[in-house]
């Protein structure tokens, strides 16, 4: 099933404002970013974990509902937070279908 999704990752729509997409690895801290790959866990009710073929990283999402289930692949645009734990506190959340859920920044 993991290969399935995977294939999908050239389906998600580009965002006008940030297209390109990078690897996660690659992530520096307070840039904003970029991300696809598939949710490996939800750790809280306000972050996820995601994953692509070069590392993993916290989705914060702040107090809003979680648009994401194990497995999923998505991509998330938002900012690199500078802090001590490396995350994105996400601005919004592509799902696979198209769909795309906009986070209010109420961090």
């Amino acid at each position: 099933m993991r290969a399935l999704l995977l294939g999908l990752a050239i389906t998600l729509p580009a965002t006008a404002a940030l297209a390109e997409t990078l690897p996660i690895g690659e992530l520096r801290r307070g840039m904003m970013a970029v991300v696809e790959g598939n949710v490996e866990r939800i750790t809280d009710e306000d972050e996820f974990i995601l994953a692509d073929k070069t590392g993993d990283i916290r989705i914060y999402i702040g107090p809003n509902a979680m648009p994401v289930r194990p497995g999923d692949l998505v991509r998330v645009e938002g900012f690199v937070d500078d802090g001590i734990r490396m995350e994105i506190y996400a601005d919004t959340i592509t799902l696979a279908d198209g769909r795309t859920v906009t986070l209010p920044r109420r961090y």
